[in-house]
């Protein structure tokens, strides 16, 4: 079955290629229309952030920055956003959904199993659906038009799992004519970047499609990994104001734990092993009076995960075959002047089988699944020309299959005052448990009883300013406080979870564009976290971060960044009775720089780039006991027609 998948995907591969020069409809299709090369200067770090009309905060990645920092997964590219902070083992691939590949946002994500962070790829979640929690290789940075970090709840417009969230927007093209870029790297510990992505329109038909493949040893023996994949959309426009889009993802990836530096090597190397297809049909209008879109979507895949026990001295498999799907309705109305009405309605079936497979017992979780049912609704209205008044409020009202109805709610207000922006929200969020709580309480021979627990809750405060004070210089100030209860976390005897854990956060977070001379742009970011209790993971109190873009010589672009994050507890929360573990303070300086070999005016534009990552040597480590890699380099060409 899918072997029949990945045939498919390449037969839609090759059919888009095949009418990528043909007629669409009855029009006559036009030339392609050569595009007159223009030289674009990627802003360091962050492409910028910007306050949605819901006084919701979101800072934008473009695929300009994730090319600038040479970023090979969603984790590399984000780490260097204010309030962001990450954790991995390998250079190439994310080893399970903790420490081994994980996105952290102002002291949110670090529950496993389960997640507080949603990540989503064009509006849908996408997430191994029995443990609930996001699976970095899943996600390719290569399908990448855009990503919005929100770094708040997000209770109304995206309900379960939304303390904060990741969104990918991914590549179409919507301008008429035709792009294609071809990719090749190689650098330290054998490590092997591939790409090929092409896109075009013709008249009302548009499609694009994305290749990839990546690999490396690893800077440490068992440190391998590898990742595959194939990104196809064809949009066609029905009508001026009606569009249709169908997208396809196809994963394949692996990543190996080498283990606590100097511990024993187990008899066989642990292997994480994911194989991920999604499906997306996407119906959307625009008129004058509002617009919407009707969302169908699944997401199918597998996890194959080999570990070594080294109490019973087994090698034991951990099997899950997870399914998610559903579909989204939204509307957003203009029915008088200033003001948006926003109706939508979620539905999202997930779950799946799982197998514990050891050589004295097994354990097994038949197929399980568990549904939301939620209609949202939200308004906001624009007061005044010059000083605008923008209030908001929004209301989610939740319906799950075993833990009853939730309600998730924020109130926002955004003042514009010419080159000041102002806001303030208040929301109240909700987080579920997932099917592995069946799971677990079967093994604990606790039967049903998981149906007594109920969702984790928070509310989140955010105030912010931003300035521009000059034509070189912008700035923001972020204050945002997070309180949280009924998390859950693990007891016993008799093993189970209870929702008995609270905690608190309090913040400020600071960022500054300067733009002192044409060319350069200069980034600067930095957020101070206090937590309560002080164990809190994943929690720094400081993480400090800045960009330089700098292009000179005409052909020449150079990229710089470089962070802080302060000292940091790793545990996880869920299993509060392990031993909490601490890792130092470290700084990383990064470069990248790109050299365009072609002249200006050149029928296509051939670039040689050289990245290189920790060029101090500086030794540190995510995880106690797994030392992140020291000095490296990658170099390779670009070819962009």
């Amino acid at each position: 079955m899918r072997g029949v998948k990945k045939v498919g995907m390449v037969l839609v591969f090759f059919l888009a290629l095949g009418n990528g020069k043909g007629s669409a409809g009855e029009e006559k299709s036009p030339e392609p229309v050569k595009m007159e090369p223009v030289e674009v200067i990627a802003s360091p770090v962050i492409e910028g952030t910007r306050v949605t009309d819901y006084a919701s905060q979101v800072t934008i990645v473009t695929d300009k920055q994730i090319e600038s920092l040479h970023a090979q997964d969603l984790p590399s590219a984000l780490r260097r956003v204010p309030g962001v902070t990450i954790s991995r083992y390998n250079v190439i691939g994310s080893y399970g959904g903790a420490q081994g590949g994980a996105v952290y946002i102002r002291g949110m994500g670090a529950e496993r199993p389960g997640a507080e962070i949603q990540t989503l790829i064009d509006g849908k979640p996408v997430f191994q659906g029995v443990f609930t929690h996001p699976l970095m290789d899943l996600i390719s940075v290569d399908n990448v038009e855009s990503i919005e970090i929100f770094k708040g709840a997000q209770p109304v417009f995206l309900g379960n799992m939304s303390h904060g969230a990741v969104g990918i927007i991914t590549k179409r093209k919507t301008t008429p004519g035709f792009e294609t870029k071809a990719t090749a790297g190689y650098g330290s510990f054998y490590t092997l970047n591939l790409g090929l992505s092409h896109g075009g329109k013709v008249d009302r038909f548009d499609y694009y499609l994305v290749g990839s493949y990546k690999s490396s040893d690893g800077h440490r023996e068992n440190a391998d990994g590898q990742l595959q994949n194939y990104f196809g959309r064809l949009g066609y426009k029905l009508s001026n104001a009606w569009d249709l889009s169908f997208s396809m993802g196809y994963t394949d990836n692996y990543a190996q734990d080498p283990g606590v530096e100097g511990a024993a090597k187990p008899p066989v190397s642990p292997r994480f092993a994911t194989r991920d297809a999604l499906y997306d049909l996407t119906f959307s209008h625009k008129h004058s009076w509002g617009k919407g879109q009707i969302k169908l979507f699944l997401d199918d895949g597998v996890v194959r995960w080999r570990q070594f026990d080294s109490l019973r001295r087994q090698v034991f498999e951990s099997n899950t075959d997870y399914q998610n799907s559903g579909f989204k309705l939204e509307e957003k109305l203009h029915l008088w002047p200033g003001g948006e009405v926003v109706l939508g309605y979620d539905y999202l079936h997930y779950g799946g089988k799982f197998e514990e497979v050891r050589p004295t017992s097994s354990g097994r979780l038949e197929e399980t699944f568990f549904y939301n049912s939620a209609p949202y609704f939200a308004v906001s209205q624009i007061f005044g020309k010059e000083l605008e008044f923008i209030p908001s409020a929004g209301l989610r009202y939740n319906m799950s299959r075993y833990f009853g109805d939730d309600l998730g709610w924020q109130v926002g207000a955004l003042f514009r005052y010419r080159k000041t922006e102002f806001h303030v929200q208040y929301a109240q969020g909700f987080n579920l448990p997932g099917v592995y709580v069946v799971y677990n309480y079967m093994v604990w021979n606790q039967g049903d009883r998981w149906k007594n627990l109920r969702a984790e809750k928070i509310e989140h405060y955010e105030l912010g300013v931003s300035h521009k004070f000059t034509t070189w210089l912008k700035g923001g100030l972020t204050f945002f406080g997070d309180n949280g209860k009924d998390r859950l976390v693990f007891k016993t005897p008799p093993p189970r979870f209870e929702n008995i854990e609270e905690y608190r956060t309090r913040g400020v977070e600071c960022t500054l564009h300067l733009y002192p001379a044409e060319g350069l742009e200069i980034f600067a970011g930095g957020t101070f976290l206090e937590s309560t209790p002080g164990d809190l993971p994943y929690a720094p109190k400081w993480s400090l971060s800045a960009g330089v873009t700098y292009s000179f010589l005409k052909r020449f672009q150079l990229n710089i960044d470089g962070s802080y994050v302060s000292e940091r507890m790793v545990s996880n929360p869920r299993y509060p009775t392990a031993v909490p573990d601490k890792v130092d303070d470290y700084y990383l300086l990064n470069a990248k720089l790109t050299a365009r070999l072609t002249p200006q005016n050149f029928p296509f534009r051939g670039e040689l780039f050289l990245s290189g990552e920790n060029l101090t040597d500086k030794k540190y480590e995510y995880l106690k006991g797994y030392p992140a890699p020291g000095i490296s380099f990658l170099g390779g060409a670009n070819v962009l027609f």
